[in-house]
């Protein structure tokens, strides 16, 4: 009897367990000042000379990643205005804006998967971007590391 009453409490215990899987996919997040940044919603759109362009939304915050283009390759951030990294506080009183350019900001776009089957673009990303809004509220320098967007939908423009 003892052996039917363990089996039915291990055979109740196995029933009652159950695995909840949260998939997060489009995903665009990294770590803002050592802060995890994540976004609610992402897109990217193909502009008409062949660049890439990735947006990123939060409740006020925009991160947008310029690149020359679509492929699978690391893109370097601070040499160009063709590739670039934009990120854009709106608040109450005022927009900060955080960028880099032509000598003044650095990092990385790598885009390591363009799906043009399924429209997706996947890859990380790092960036220094300076306070080119001057707003004396922010710090002179954005840092954002262990960036990652996964498989965010390309839209038509």
């Amino acid at each position: 009897m003892k052996k039917y009453l363990m089996f039915l409490g291990l055979l109740s215990f196995m029933v009652s367990c159950q695995e909840d899987v949260k998939f997060n996919n489009p995903a665009f997040q990294g770590v803002k000042d050592n802060v995890l940044w994540r976004a609610i919603d992402s897109k990217a759109t193909l502009e008409a000379n062949g660049g890439l362009t990735i947006e990123a939304y939060s409740r006020n915050e925009v991160i947008t990643l310029k690149t020359t283009s679509a492929l699978p390759q690391t893109y370097f951030l601070g040499n160009s205005t063709s590739k670039r990294a934009t990120y854009i506080l709106t608040e109450a009183d005022g927009t900060i804006i955080f960028s880099t350019g032509i000598g003044f900001g650095d990092g990385q776009i790598v885009i390591t998967e363009y799906d043009e089957l399924r429209k997706t673009v996947s890859g990380t990303f790092k960036f220094n971007a300076v306070n080119s809004s001057n707003n004396p509220l922010a710090g002179e320098l954005l840092n954002f590391q262990q960036g990652i967007f996964y498989k965010v939908p390309l839209v038509q423009q």
